[in-house]
């Protein structure tokens, strides 16, 4: 079992905090993505600062954004938080932010994009267990946006579930692995190495990986970066995302597997892609961070088991 904290499962009326700890959310979505929430069973409280325009590009200032994270862990009638987009801005509040709150009021946080950076910063400062899952507005707005069982396998608690071939997993390289899920963003995890805040593998780890709007070489580079900085060195098996965001012909597509494989020449673990979490154009599967998984590709049926339950209760 991993040494994360796990949150309390969510059940039916509980109340989600709706937040933008980084850019402006367009209120339309966000609406017609608490609707969808509310339609679920949940009671989503969007907070004060949810729908705030500017300064610049932010849903307010970044004390503001700082407050309304912080404010939502602390209220003990708010049972998870769930953020509305990405964008940029969640690195800028990490400063303000204080470790004691979130670790002694442990909930399920919901977010994906510029927010592995919170992730990241929830499972290392912290010790919590997170959500890499749909958002309020990039996903619970659109028909079809999010992949149910997964959520409910995720949020519900479910000791012993797995995703594969339905969720667009396929394997790149045969093998089998086990260890603490950790990852996000490939942009947001190499550009916090040199920081007080920088991504670590630490002990056995499979490493999930996705990005959205990236090149072939722009993989390359970062991946080789990560392996420079020491990053896949406790990393014992590897998911990529979704590349449909990233490569919009078969062509492209074929020379981003290229690039991975050649940035990653010589890992010796499983490697996996195409599992639809974060930037999608379907249905965006829940991952629970920070708890224990075996990937296996050997065969013809790849999976990614999740060994432990994501949430206690």
């Amino acid at each position: 079992m991993s040494a994360f904290t796990k949150p309390a499962k969510l059940c039916a009326g509980a109340r989600l905090a709706v937040v933008s700890p980084a850019s402006t959310p367009k209120p339309e979505r966000v609406q017609a993505g608490a609707d969808a929430l509310r339609a679920l069973g949940y009671e989503p409280v969007i907070y004060p600062h949810a729908l705030a325009k500017g300064p610049l590009y932010y849903a307010g200032t970044a004390q503001e954004r700082a407050d309304d994270l912080q404010s939502a862990f602390e209220d003990k009638s708010i049972d998870g938080v769930i953020c509305t987009r990405g964008g940029w801005g969640s690195a800028e509040i990490l400063p303000l932010l204080d470790a004691t709150i979130f670790r002694g009021n442990p909930k399920p946080f919901i977010g994906y994009s510029d927010h592995s950076s919170l992730h990241t910063w929830l499972q290392q400062q912290c010790g919590l267990a997170t959500f890499h899952g749909p958002m309020v507005a990039a996903d619970f707005s659109r028909d079809g946006g999010v992949d149910a069982a997964s959520w409910a396998s995720a949020l519900g608690g479910d000791a012993s579930w797995e995703l594969g071939a339905e969720s667009g997993l396929r394997a790149m390289q045969a093998g089998s692995a086990k260890g603490t899920l950790r990852g996000g963003c490939l942009s947001i995890l190499a550009e916090s190495l040199g920081t007080p805040y920088a991504f670590r593998a630490e002990g056995d780890t499979i490493l999930f990986l996705e990005d959205i709007g990236h090149k072939a070489y722009q993989w390359d580079r970062q991946l080789q970066h990560l392996r420079y900085a020491g990053v896949l060195d406790n990393v014992h098996g590897i998911v990529f995302g979704d590349m449909a965001q990233c490569a919009a012909t078969p062509q492209e597509a074929e020379l981003m597997e290229q690039a991975i494989r050649h940035a990653l020449q010589g890992f010796a673990g499983p490697i996996g892609i195409g599992l639809r979490s974060g930037h999608v154009h379907g249905a965006n599967v829940t991952l629970p961070l920070g708890v224990d998984v075996e990937l296996n590709l050997d065969g013809g049926n790849p999976r990614l088991h999740f060994l432990e339950d994501a949430v206690s209760g």
